[in-house]
């Protein structure tokens, strides 16, 4: 028997699949199946059930850690060395000795307190003989590899929550479909139904009378109707260290209307003059920034066309704005670009890059082009300068997925507005994209998981 088959009481070996290039693991011939370490386990998925775990790797760093997730393919009862028995979930994957690859059952058990990671079992060793006086016979490994763990080609499956009211909306749907495509497992999250436990060593968000468990992402899909409150769940998510697609000052930036158009302004960025103020004094220097009737007056915090109303007078934009002033209701007013015909482009950026484009038209009795206010969308080529001007739109936001308004005028492009929550559904339908597939592709991305291969 060649040396390449011999293997010593320990070795080095690695579990790919797992995004594990190197662990010190121990050689049992008494253990018919190989055991892995695993701490935070947690079952997800309902037809095809998947576990997530985590394990720390670097015998000589327990601080360090890396979560992996797999198939569930079965539980079963084992009883451990010291007579303890337990119900361990079982996965199967690819086990790497001395560049010897093959697929095998392992158990998950947590072994913190065990100076091995891994205990390899006797179908792993099937071909192998054991000298059970020597160590490293198939060569060393080094964990400097985990130093390299972007590069590494490896998936697993993410576990995904979508922060939303509404569980039937086309994208929220589009979106679990999309993820589910790829083997991660995405659900929906109630924003409201989150409570919090704000503690600086054990941050952590709670649905229904208990801790959620952790989510590799969430997705931000928070109503302006609850933008305060969501922006405080997001934050909490960030601050347990879960990936959201959408920052929650990335989103309080763009819900601000005002705060959006500084930032724009600061970032020289092409929008409509845009002027505020707080004092019923200053309407008439209001009106007086613009370039005149006909104005556009919008609430700091309006959507989908809410919230917006065309003064198309002097006399009817003093008449809104006082009105408003009274109300104590935040505003701008901005210059009615009228060149642009009653229509604006509606720009999808998703990891700083432009994936999908649409014109929208108002009807004849609106000037309002948002779909939700009626109005009707169609195919458009755009331009080099308007996809640039979308980019830095959402980068100066900093956000990562955004509906970036343009309108066309014959001063060139201007950026009417940025949505941190972009709707899938017009966009999707008008340019016959699968642009839920890009978002989900965006964050695999994101999160270092090499291309899926079906």
């Amino acid at each position: 028997m060649k040396k390449n088959n011999f293997v010593g009481w320990e070795e080095w070996i690695s579990l790919p699949k797992l995004n594990l290039p190197a662990l010190i693991a121990k050689t049992d011939t008494g253990a018919e199946t190989s055991a892995l370490h695993a701490f935070n386990i947690q079952v997800f998925g309902s037809n095809n059930q998947m576990v997530r775990f985590g394990i720390n790797p670097i015998t000589s760093d327990e601080r360090f850690s890396i979560f992996c997730s797999a198939k569930i393919i079965d539980q079963r009862n084992v009883t451990s060395s010291n007579g303890i028995t337990e119900l361990r979930y079982v996965i199967e994957t690819d086990i790497v000795i001395g560049g010897v690859k093959k697929t095998v059952p392992i158990t998950l058990t947590n072994r913190e307190n065990m100076k091995y990671k891994m205990i390899i079992g006797r179908n792993a060793l099937d071909g192998y003989q054991i000298s059970a006086d020597k160590s490293f016979l198939q060569g060393e490994l080094s964990f400097d590899s985990y130093k390299k763990a972007k590069n590494y080609d490896y998936r697993r499956s993410l576990r995904i929550g979508i922060l939303s009211l509404e569980p039937n909306n086309y994208s929220n749907q589009r979106l679990i479909e999309a993820a589910e495509k790829y083997d991660h497992f995405c659900e929906i999250l109630n924003t409201k139904r989150c409570y919090l436990n704000i503690e600086s060593d054990k941050p952590e968000v709670h649905y229904d009378g208990k801790p959620l468990p952790h989510y590799d992402v969430i997705i931000p899909r928070i109503g302006s109707s609850i933008t305060r409150y969501g922006m405080a769940v997001v934050r909490q998510f960030e601050a347990i260290g879960t990936f959201c697609l959408n920052s929650s000052s990335s989103i309080g930036l763009s819900r601000d209307k005002l705060a959006a158009h500084q930032m724009l302004a600061l970032h020289q960025i092409p929008m409509p003059d845009t002027a505020f103020a707080n004092s019923p004094r200053d309407t008439k220097h209001i009106v007086d920034l613009t370039t005149g009737a006909p104005l556009v007056v919008k609430l700091l915090e309006s959507s989908q066309g809410k919230g917006v109303i065309l003064a198309e007078t002097k006399k009817a934009a003093t008449s809104v704005i006082s009105a408003f002033q009274r109300l104590n209701a935040p505003f701008i007013v901005q210059d009615f670009v009228k060149d642009a015909g009653g229509s604006d482009l509606r720009l999808l950026v998703v990891g700083g890059k432009v994936v999908a484009s649409m014109m929208r038209s108002a009807t004849e009795d609106d000037f309002r082009s948002n779909l939700h206010a009626g109005g009707i969308a169609r195919k458009v080529r755009i331009t080099k300068e308007e996809r640039s001007i979308a980019r830095k739109a959402a980068k100066a936001m900093g956000l990562n997925i955004a509906g970036v308004d343009i309108l066309r005028s014959s001063e060139g492009p201007k950026v009417l507005e940025i949505n941190s929550s972009p709707g899938l559904e017009g966009i999707e339908n008008i340019t016959k994209l699968d642009l839920a597939e890009k978002i989900i592709d965006y964050l695999e991305r994101r999160l270092g998981l090499s291309k899926f291969v079906e």
